[in-house]
């Protein structure tokens, strides 16, 4: 009796043994995967980026001193998602994917400065106050950053509404946590940060205050330059580096399209030649020459498009339109890496992971695992196991031959 019950015992626990093994390699790959997908492959793809090299020359072609170089992060058009618009999964995933890809980021490529070029939101136009509360908290958790590095942030359509949703009450509230701060000078570099939705030139008080801030920086900036030669006196204060300024906005500056816009993360084809509505699209073109005349800028850093797009302005002031950050807008997210110092610029564009190829791992991982199981259960050959027989097969007829030819060979000796 007792060699039965143990012969019983033996005979159950078999099949168990075989369930908790089959577990355990389910776990180990949906485990790694996950791992793969959700952490190691920012890393993996972010390491690449490298900080673009700034080589000032001499006049005579010879090798400059080394002036101190920022190194700048720029990023555009965040749109998290607030609790109107989009699934509570879309606002989940892309709000994890951005915070990772912006984590590893920072912890790869030491930025001293990040600037975020407006939409920040999706749904701050419209908002109340609790749900505004409720998106200020999910950003500073997502883009939190180290007290050595600075965070700066544009306003822009989505943040505080179009020109004709746009009131005091929204400006203050972007304001009180993002800052009023219009001109940001550090390592002898000049930022100036505009509010381009309030540029309509309408005469509204939220545009007349506007444009008297830029024409305040512009006197400062004018000042400083002119300072340096001994033309003029500047007044009380600490005078600014006399560098040309970067401006930074939400709307890009004038241009009648995309049509000139060229690369992998320009506009679609079909949407290069859609003209652009001033104030809508881009700044009107009157806005466009009031900004380039009294700033005079070096290089314009624009976002709202949600595509790439290199032009020049005047035929001698760049501008570059930075692409979405979030994979809700388009499937190659990037950001800008900037080299910047009081007389040179360089920059260079980071990709992060693209969707499609996350996608495509996952779908590879669940077929692995349905051929895992059926194989587990009898249901499918394994292919090693096919291999494996067929290697056998072929050896032992290998081995037949040989034995046949030995015995002829014996035969004719």
């Amino acid at each position: 009796m007792a060699r039965i019950g143990l012969g019983f015992g033996r005979w159950n626990f078999h099949p168990l043994k075989r369930k908790s093994s089959l577990l355990l390699k389910l776990i180990a790959v949906v485990f790694a995967v996950l791992l793969f997908c959700e952490f190691l492959i920012y890393y993996l793809v972010i390491f690449q980026c490298k900080w673009p090299e700034v080589k000032p020359t001499t006049d005579d072609g010879e090798q400059a001193t080394r002036e101190p170089v920022l190194k700048a992060m720029f990023l555009a058009d965040t749109h998290l998602l607030g609790e109107f618009l989009g699934h509570w999964l879309d606002k989940l995933r892309r709000e994890w994917q951005m915070e990772r890809a912006f984590q590893t980021a920072l912890w790869l490529l030491q930025p001293e400065v990040i600037f975020i070029l407006g939409d920040v939101f999706d749904e701050g136009k419209w908002s109340t106050p609790e749900a505004w509360a409720d998106d200020v908290a999910r950003f500073q958790k997502m883009f939190r950053h180290p007290s050595h590095m600075q965070l700066k942030v544009v306003a822009g359509n989505h943040d505080i509404g179009f020109h004709y949703e746009m009131n005091i009450y929204k400006v203050k509230r972007f304001e009180k946590v993002f800052s009023s701060e219009r001109l940001f000078s550090w390592k002898g570099i000049n930022f100036v940060m505009v509010n381009s939705v309030a540029l309509k030139g309408d005469g509204c008080g939220i545009c007349s205050k506007a444009e008297a801030e830029l024409t305040e920086v512009s006197h400062r900036l004018n000042c400083s330059r002119e300072q340096v030669h001994g033309s003029s006196k500047c007044g009380p204060g600490p005078l600014l580096p006399t560098s040309a300024p970067i401006l930074l906005q939400h709307y890009p500056l004038y241009r009648r399209s995309d049509a000139n816009c060229s690369g992998e993360d320009a506009a679609p084809p079909e949407e290069r030649n859609i003209p652009f509505k001033e104030n809508y699209d881009v700044l009107s073109r009157e806005a466009s020459q009031k900004l380039l005349w009294w700033l005079q800028p070096r290089l314009v850093l624009s976002g709202h498009t949600h595509s790439a797009c290199e032009v020049h302005h005047e035929g001698r002031v760049p501008e570059l339109s930075i692409p979405s950050f979030s994979w809700r807008n388009r499937n190659n997210p990037s950001f800008i890496m900037g080299s910047i110092t009081p007389t040179d610029y360089a920059l260079s564009k980071c990709y992060l992971p693209r969707e499609h190829v996350v996608l495509i791992i996952y779908c590879g991982a669940v077929g692995f695992l349905v051929v895992l199981t059926l194989t587990h259960f009898g249901l499918l050959a394994s292919p090693f196991l096919s291999g494996s027989n067929l290697l056998r097969k072929h050896k032992t007829r290998l081995l037949v031959l040989l034995d046949e030819g030995r015995g002829w060979v014996l035969r004719l000796c």
